[in-house]
Protein backbone atom coordinates (compact mmCIF):
# COMPACT_ATOMS: atom_id res chain seq x y z
CA UNK A 1 0.00 0.00 0.00
CA UNK A 2 2.89 2.30 0.83
CA UNK A 3 4.11 1.51 -2.13
CA UNK A 4 1.13 2.12 -4.58
CA UNK A 5 1.19 6.18 -2.38
CA UNK A 6 4.77 6.84 -3.49
CA UNK A 7 4.30 5.74 -7.31
CA UNK A 8 1.07 8.32 -6.98
CA UNK A 9 3.37 11.06 -5.93
CA UNK A 10 6.13 10.57 -8.13
CA UNK A 11 3.49 10.61 -11.35
CA UNK A 12 2.11 14.08 -9.89
CA UNK A 13 5.32 15.44 -9.35
CA UNK A 14 6.34 14.26 -13.20
CA UNK A 15 2.77 15.83 -14.54
CA UNK A 16 3.83 18.78 -12.85
CA UNK A 17 7.01 19.13 -14.10
CA UNK A 18 5.77 18.74 -17.58
CA UNK A 19 3.68 21.31 -17.08
CA UNK A 20 6.16 23.85 -16.20
CA UNK A 21 8.45 22.56 -18.94
CA UNK A 22 6.04 23.29 -21.46
CA UNK A 23 5.39 26.72 -20.69
CA UNK A 24 9.13 27.15 -20.84
CA UNK A 25 10.19 27.94 -24.39
CA UNK A 26 13.88 28.04 -23.76
CA UNK A 27 13.95 25.04 -22.52
CA UNK A 28 17.22 23.39 -23.20
CA UNK A 29 18.02 20.12 -25.15
CA UNK A 30 19.99 19.47 -22.03
CA UNK A 31 16.49 19.34 -20.25
CA UNK A 32 14.63 17.53 -22.59
CA UNK A 33 16.93 14.55 -22.79
CA UNK A 34 16.11 14.62 -18.93
CA UNK A 35 12.62 14.37 -19.53
CA UNK A 36 12.36 11.62 -21.89
CA UNK A 37 15.20 9.67 -19.24
CA UNK A 38 12.71 11.24 -16.69
CA UNK A 39 9.88 9.68 -18.98
CA UNK A 40 12.29 6.12 -19.13
CA UNK A 41 12.01 6.25 -15.80
CA UNK A 42 8.60 6.90 -14.73
CA UNK A 43 7.68 3.82 -17.30
CA UNK A 44 10.21 1.59 -15.57
CA UNK A 45 9.01 2.90 -12.21
CA UNK A 46 5.57 2.03 -13.71
CA UNK A 47 5.97 -1.43 -14.77
CA UNK A 48 7.94 -2.00 -11.14
CA UNK A 49 4.85 -0.20 -9.44
CA UNK A 50 2.69 -3.01 -11.49
CA UNK A 51 5.29 -5.98 -10.76
CA UNK A 52 4.83 -5.22 -6.97
CA UNK A 53 1.45 -4.73 -7.37
CA UNK A 54 1.21 -8.02 -8.39
CA UNK A 55 3.56 -9.54 -5.60
CA UNK A 56 1.61 -7.12 -3.38
CA UNK A 57 -1.56 -9.39 -4.61
CA UNK A 58 0.42 -12.72 -4.32
CA UNK A 59 1.70 -11.71 -0.86
CA UNK A 60 -1.64 -10.48 0.07
CA UNK A 61 -3.01 -14.24 -1.32
CA UNK A 62 -0.42 -15.95 0.86
CA UNK A 63 -1.11 -13.85 3.74
CA UNK A 64 -4.54 -15.28 3.51
CA UNK A 65 -3.03 -18.83 3.14
CA UNK A 66 -0.53 -17.96 6.03
CA UNK A 67 -3.65 -16.93 8.16
CA UNK A 68 -5.61 -19.87 6.98
CA UNK A 69 -1.91 -22.25 7.88
CA UNK A 70 -1.63 -20.60 11.43
CA UNK A 71 -5.73 -21.67 12.19
CA UNK A 72 -4.92 -24.68 10.92
CA UNK A 73 -1.59 -24.89 13.06
CA UNK A 74 -3.72 -24.08 16.25
CA UNK A 75 -6.10 -26.44 15.80
CA UNK A 76 -3.29 -29.12 14.97
CA UNK A 77 -1.49 -27.57 18.63
CA UNK A 78 -4.85 -28.54 20.12
CA UNK A 79 -5.28 -31.65 18.60
CA UNK A 80 -1.67 -32.57 19.13
CA UNK A 81 -2.36 -31.33 23.11
CA UNK A 82 -5.03 -33.95 23.19
CA UNK A 83 -3.17 -36.35 21.51
CA UNK A 84 -0.75 -36.08 23.99
CA UNK A 85 -3.17 -36.11 26.80
CA UNK A 86 -5.10 -39.13 25.72
CA UNK A 87 -1.17 -40.59 25.27
CA UNK A 88 -0.15 -39.84 28.49
CA UNK A 89 -3.41 -41.58 29.97
CA UNK A 90 -3.49 -44.70 27.61
CA UNK A 91 0.61 -44.78 28.82
CA UNK A 92 -0.73 -44.54 32.46
CA UNK A 93 -3.52 -47.41 31.88
CA UNK A 94 -0.85 -49.16 30.33
CA UNK A 95 1.84 -49.13 32.71
CA UNK A 96 -1.47 -50.11 35.68
CA UNK A 97 -2.16 -53.12 33.01
CA UNK A 98 1.32 -54.22 32.79
CA UNK A 99 2.12 -53.72 36.85
CA UNK A 100 -1.69 -56.15 37.14
CA UNK A 101 -0.60 -58.75 34.35
CA UNK A 102 2.68 -58.95 36.47
CA UNK A 103 1.02 -59.31 39.96
CA UNK A 104 -1.59 -61.74 37.66
CA UNK A 105 1.67 -63.81 36.46
CA UNK A 106 3.05 -63.65 39.64
CA UNK A 107 0.17 -65.16 41.44
CA UNK A 108 0.20 -67.48 38.40
CA UNK A 109 3.22 -69.10 38.77
CA UNK A 110 2.62 -69.36 42.41
CA UNK A 111 -0.36 -71.35 41.45
CA UNK A 112 1.00 -73.55 39.01
CA UNK A 113 3.79 -74.50 41.36
CA UNK A 114 1.66 -75.41 44.13
CA UNK A 115 -0.30 -77.08 41.68
CA UNK A 116 2.85 -78.91 40.31
CA UNK A 117 3.74 -79.78 43.80
CA UNK A 118 0.56 -81.17 44.54
CA UNK A 119 0.57 -82.98 41.21
CA UNK A 120 4.06 -84.62 42.46
CA UNK A 121 2.49 -85.57 45.25
CA UNK A 122 -1.11 -86.76 44.75
CA UNK A 123 1.78 -88.60 41.53
CA UNK A 124 3.71 -90.19 44.63
CA UNK A 125 0.68 -91.03 46.52
CA UNK A 126 -1.08 -92.77 43.27
CA UNK A 127 2.25 -94.70 42.88
CA UNK A 128 1.96 -95.67 46.49
CA UNK A 129 -1.43 -97.05 46.23
CA UNK A 130 -1.17 -98.91 43.32
CA UNK A 131 2.25 -100.34 44.70
CA UNK A 132 0.60 -101.18 48.17
CA UNK A 133 -2.32 -102.83 45.78
CA UNK A 134 -0.18 -104.50 43.35
CA UNK A 135 1.69 -105.50 46.89
CA UNK A 136 -1.61 -107.11 48.57
CA UNK A 137 -3.25 -108.73 44.98
CA UNK A 138 0.37 -110.26 45.20
CA UNK A 139 -0.05 -111.24 48.42
CA UNK A 140 -3.79 -112.35 47.85
CA UNK A 141 -2.37 -114.44 44.64
CA UNK A 142 0.37 -115.84 46.73
CA UNK A 143 -1.69 -117.05 49.68
CA UNK A 144 -4.55 -118.31 47.47
CA UNK A 145 -1.56 -120.65 45.42
CA UNK A 146 -0.89 -121.63 49.12
CA UNK A 147 -3.94 -122.92 50.22
CA UNK A 148 -4.56 -124.68 46.86
CA UNK A 149 -1.19 -126.21 47.61
CA UNK A 150 -2.27 -127.08 50.66
CA UNK A 151 -5.78 -127.80 49.47
CA UNK A 152 -5.65 -131.89 49.14
CA UNK A 153 -3.89 -132.03 52.59
CA UNK A 154 -6.23 -129.40 54.15
CA UNK A 155 -9.14 -131.21 53.18
CA UNK A 156 -7.54 -135.19 54.25
CA UNK A 157 -7.26 -133.78 57.88
CA UNK A 158 -10.74 -132.24 57.61
CA UNK A 159 -12.07 -135.05 56.80
CA UNK A 160 -10.29 -137.55 59.29
CA UNK A 161 -11.35 -134.85 62.14
CA UNK A 162 -15.07 -135.05 61.27
CA UNK A 163 -14.63 -139.35 61.19
CA UNK A 164 -12.50 -139.09 63.95
CA UNK A 165 -15.22 -136.79 66.13
CA UNK A 166 -18.28 -138.91 64.74
CA UNK A 167 -17.40 -142.22 64.93
CA UNK A 168 -17.21 -142.88 60.98
CA UNK A 169 -14.49 -144.81 59.33
CA UNK A 170 -11.88 -142.96 57.19
CA UNK A 171 -10.30 -145.39 54.75
CA UNK A 172 -6.79 -143.80 53.66
CA UNK A 173 -5.05 -143.87 50.12
CA UNK A 174 -3.10 -147.26 51.16
CA UNK A 175 -6.32 -148.88 52.96
CA UNK A 176 -9.05 -148.55 50.06
CA UNK A 177 -9.20 -151.98 48.99
CA UNK A 178 -8.99 -151.60 44.80
CA UNK A 179 -5.54 -151.33 43.53
CA UNK A 180 -4.18 -149.14 40.95
CA UNK A 181 -6.75 -146.49 41.46
CA UNK A 182 -7.03 -144.83 44.49
CA UNK A 183 -9.14 -141.59 45.67
CA UNK A 184 -7.39 -139.10 47.96
CA UNK A 185 -10.31 -139.72 50.56
CA UNK A 186 -13.23 -142.17 51.50
CA UNK A 187 -15.23 -143.20 54.34
CA UNK A 188 -17.48 -146.08 54.74
CA UNK A 189 -20.71 -146.06 55.68
CA UNK A 190 -22.84 -149.35 55.62
CA UNK A 191 -20.02 -151.33 53.86
CA UNK A 192 -19.97 -148.61 51.14
CA UNK A 193 -17.27 -146.59 50.34
CA UNK A 194 -17.85 -142.44 49.53
CA UNK A 195 -15.58 -141.40 47.52
CA UNK A 196 -14.23 -137.43 48.41
CA UNK A 197 -11.47 -136.53 45.65
CA UNK A 198 -9.83 -133.17 46.42
CA UNK A 199 -9.20 -131.00 43.50
CA UNK A 200 -7.55 -127.39 42.75
CA UNK A 201 -6.41 -125.20 39.52
CA UNK A 202 -2.69 -125.79 38.74
CA UNK A 203 -1.99 -122.37 38.67
CA UNK A 204 -3.88 -118.46 39.11
CA UNK A 205 -5.56 -118.80 35.08
CA UNK A 206 -8.76 -120.12 37.11
CA UNK A 207 -10.73 -120.07 32.94
CA UNK A 208 -9.81 -123.72 32.28
CA UNK A 209 -10.45 -124.92 36.19
CA UNK A 210 -14.02 -125.65 35.11
CA UNK A 211 -13.02 -127.86 32.25
CA UNK A 212 -10.92 -129.77 34.67
CA UNK A 213 -13.44 -129.94 36.84
CA UNK A 214 -15.40 -131.70 34.17
CA UNK A 215 -13.08 -133.62 33.01
CA UNK A 216 -12.27 -134.78 36.00
CA UNK A 217 -15.84 -135.64 36.98
CA UNK A 218 -15.94 -138.30 33.71
CA UNK A 219 -12.41 -139.67 35.51
CA UNK A 220 -14.41 -140.86 38.62
CA UNK A 221 -15.90 -143.42 36.89
CA UNK A 222 -12.83 -145.76 37.62
CA UNK A 223 -14.14 -145.87 41.05
CA UNK A 224 -17.88 -146.14 40.41
CA UNK A 225 -17.23 -149.02 38.45
CA UNK A 226 -16.76 -150.59 41.64
CA UNK A 227 -19.88 -152.32 43.46
CA UNK A 228 -18.79 -151.26 46.90
CA UNK A 229 -18.44 -147.78 45.84
CA UNK A 230 -21.63 -145.41 46.65
CA UNK A 231 -22.56 -144.22 42.76
CA UNK A 232 -23.01 -140.81 44.27
CA UNK A 233 -19.11 -138.91 44.55
CA UNK A 234 -17.80 -136.05 45.37
CA UNK A 235 -15.14 -133.57 44.50
CA UNK A 236 -14.06 -131.25 47.00
CA UNK A 237 -12.56 -127.92 45.30
CA UNK A 238 -11.21 -124.34 46.90
CA UNK A 239 -13.77 -122.40 48.67
CA UNK A 240 -12.41 -119.13 46.08
CA UNK A 241 -12.72 -121.05 43.12
CA UNK A 242 -16.49 -121.15 43.65
CA UNK A 243 -16.74 -118.01 40.96
CA UNK A 244 -15.81 -119.52 38.26
CA UNK A 245 -18.07 -123.25 38.67
CA UNK A 246 -21.32 -122.97 37.16
CA UNK A 247 -22.61 -126.25 37.35
CA UNK A 248 -22.43 -128.33 40.82
CA UNK A 249 -24.25 -131.27 39.96
CA UNK A 250 -23.13 -133.98 36.88
CA UNK A 251 -25.40 -136.97 36.36
CA UNK A 252 -22.93 -139.23 34.60
CA UNK A 253 -25.04 -142.05 33.46
CA UNK A 254 -24.38 -144.77 36.43
CA UNK A 255 -23.55 -142.01 39.12
CA UNK A 256 -23.58 -138.94 40.14
CA UNK A 257 -20.78 -136.10 40.94
CA UNK A 258 -21.34 -133.29 43.68
CA UNK A 259 -19.29 -129.97 43.18
CA UNK A 260 -18.39 -129.25 46.88
CA UNK A 261 -15.79 -127.06 49.13
CA UNK A 262 -14.62 -127.95 52.54
CA UNK A 263 -16.81 -126.22 54.50
CA UNK A 264 -19.76 -128.24 52.89
CA UNK A 265 -17.87 -131.83 53.87
CA UNK A 266 -19.13 -132.10 57.74
CA UNK A 267 -23.15 -131.67 57.09
CA UNK A 268 -22.94 -133.99 53.94
CA UNK A 269 -20.83 -136.69 56.25
CA UNK A 270 -23.26 -136.42 58.35
CA UNK A 271 -26.43 -136.90 56.25
CA UNK A 272 -25.09 -139.75 54.89
CA UNK A 273 -24.43 -141.43 58.36
CA UNK A 274 -27.88 -140.04 59.01
CA UNK A 275 -28.84 -143.65 57.08
CA UNK A 276 -27.22 -145.45 59.95
CA UNK A 277 -29.82 -144.25 62.34
CA UNK A 278 -32.81 -146.73 60.31
CA UNK A 279 -33.02 -150.04 62.24
CA UNK A 280 -33.84 -151.83 58.53
CA UNK A 281 -31.77 -149.31 56.05
CA UNK A 282 -30.97 -152.31 54.11
CA UNK A 283 -34.74 -152.52 53.42
CA UNK A 284 -34.84 -149.05 52.10
CA UNK A 285 -36.96 -148.90 49.24
CA UNK A 286 -35.34 -147.21 45.93
CA UNK A 287 -38.05 -144.38 46.76
CA UNK A 288 -36.73 -143.76 50.60
CA UNK A 289 -32.82 -143.86 48.84
CA UNK A 290 -33.63 -141.34 46.25
CA UNK A 291 -35.47 -139.05 49.22
CA UNK A 292 -32.11 -139.42 51.12
CA UNK A 293 -29.87 -138.22 48.83
CA UNK A 294 -32.40 -135.67 48.00
CA UNK A 295 -31.87 -134.56 51.62
CA UNK A 296 -27.96 -134.70 50.77
CA UNK A 297 -28.32 -132.69 47.49
CA UNK A 298 -30.20 -130.11 49.14
CA UNK A 299 -27.75 -129.86 51.88
CA UNK A 300 -24.64 -129.35 49.43
CA UNK A 301 -26.15 -126.64 47.12
CA UNK A 302 -27.77 -125.24 50.15
CA UNK A 303 -24.06 -124.83 51.54
CA UNK A 304 -22.70 -124.64 48.37
CA UNK A 305 -25.11 -121.49 47.52
CA UNK A 306 -24.91 -119.74 51.40
CA UNK A 307 -20.94 -119.63 50.61
CA UNK A 308 -21.27 -118.16 47.73
CA UNK A 309 -23.09 -115.51 48.88
CA UNK A 310 -21.12 -115.09 51.62
CA UNK A 311 -17.89 -114.47 49.54
CA UNK A 312 -19.78 -112.11 47.24
CA UNK A 313 -20.81 -109.62 50.59
CA UNK A 314 -17.27 -110.33 51.54
CA UNK A 315 -15.95 -108.98 48.25
CA UNK A 316 -18.06 -106.07 48.36
CA UNK A 317 -17.70 -105.16 51.68
CA UNK A 318 -14.22 -105.28 51.38
CA UNK A 319 -14.74 -102.86 48.62
CA UNK A 320 -16.92 -100.35 50.31
CA UNK A 321 -13.94 -99.92 53.09
CA UNK A 322 -10.71 -99.92 50.31
CA UNK A 323 -13.51 -96.96 49.14
CA UNK A 324 -13.97 -95.45 52.61
CA UNK A 325 -10.59 -95.51 53.68
CA UNK A 326 -9.51 -93.71 50.44
CA UNK A 327 -12.69 -91.41 49.16
CA UNK A 328 -13.80 -90.22 52.67
CA UNK A 329 -12.64 -86.71 53.79
CA UNK A 330 -9.82 -87.33 56.46
CA UNK A 331 -11.82 -85.91 59.24
CA UNK A 332 -15.19 -87.79 58.59
CA UNK A 333 -12.88 -90.82 58.11
CA UNK A 334 -11.50 -89.94 61.77
CA UNK A 335 -15.05 -89.64 63.49
CA UNK A 336 -16.03 -92.91 61.60
CA UNK A 337 -12.88 -95.08 62.95
CA UNK A 338 -14.29 -93.49 66.27
CA UNK A 339 -17.61 -94.87 66.20
CA UNK A 340 -16.34 -98.11 64.64
CA UNK A 341 -14.07 -98.52 67.55
CA UNK A 342 -17.17 -97.86 69.73
CA UNK A 343 -19.05 -100.74 68.41
CA UNK A 344 -19.27 -104.24 68.98
CA UNK A 345 -21.01 -107.20 68.07
CA UNK A 346 -21.91 -110.12 69.86
CA UNK A 347 -23.31 -113.13 67.82
CA UNK A 348 -24.96 -115.94 70.19
CA UNK A 349 -22.65 -117.91 71.78
CA UNK A 350 -22.57 -121.84 70.69
CA UNK A 351 -21.66 -123.99 73.85
CA UNK A 352 -21.12 -127.75 73.92
CA UNK A 353 -23.29 -130.35 74.70
CA UNK A 354 -26.30 -127.62 73.63
CA UNK A 355 -28.38 -128.29 70.70
CA UNK A 356 -29.42 -126.22 67.93
CA UNK A 357 -33.45 -127.28 67.48
CA UNK A 358 -35.36 -126.93 64.84
CA UNK A 359 -37.96 -125.90 67.33
CA UNK A 360 -35.75 -123.10 68.43
CA UNK A 361 -34.94 -121.94 65.30
CA UNK A 362 -38.59 -121.83 64.24
CA UNK A 363 -39.58 -119.36 66.88
CA UNK A 364 -36.72 -117.19 66.03
CA UNK A 365 -37.87 -116.85 62.42
CA UNK A 366 -41.76 -116.10 63.76
CA UNK A 367 -40.23 -113.16 66.20
CA UNK A 368 -38.62 -111.91 63.24
CA UNK A 369 -41.37 -112.03 60.69
CA UNK A 370 -43.54 -110.17 63.08
CA UNK A 371 -41.03 -107.62 63.40
CA UNK A 372 -41.15 -106.94 59.67
CA UNK A 373 -45.14 -107.31 59.87
CA UNK A 374 -45.07 -103.90 62.02
CA UNK A 375 -42.46 -102.45 60.31
CA UNK A 376 -43.87 -103.31 56.89
CA UNK A 377 -40.72 -104.77 55.26
CA UNK A 378 -42.00 -106.53 51.80
CA UNK A 379 -40.87 -110.39 52.93
CA UNK A 380 -38.68 -112.32 51.28
CA UNK A 381 -40.38 -115.60 50.59
CA UNK A 382 -37.98 -118.86 51.05
CA UNK A 383 -39.39 -122.33 50.34
CA UNK A 384 -38.09 -123.58 53.50
CA UNK A 385 -40.45 -126.06 55.45
CA UNK A 386 -39.49 -126.99 59.23
CA UNK A 387 -40.43 -129.90 60.52
CA UNK A 388 -40.96 -130.93 64.01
Amino acid sequence: MEIGLLGLLIVIALATFFKKTEEKEDTSKEDKQKILELEKNITSKEEAIKHLQSEKNVLDAKMGSFGQLKTEKIQIEERLKSVEQERNQLKNENTSLKKEEDNRNETLRKSIESSNILRESLTKEKERLNDERVQEAKAQLEAMKLKWREHEKDVEQHIQLICKTNTIKYISQENFPHPRNKPDNSIEIMDQFIIFDAKSPANDDLKNFPKYIKLQTENLKKYAKHDDVKNDLFLVIPANTLHVIAQFTYNIGDYNVYIITKDALEPIILSLKKIEDYEFADKLSPEERDNVCRVIGKFAHTTKRRIQIDQFFATEFLDILRKADSQLPEKFLNTTVEFELAEKLNPPMEKRKKQITVKDLKEKSTEIKKEIEIRNIPEIVAEIDFKE
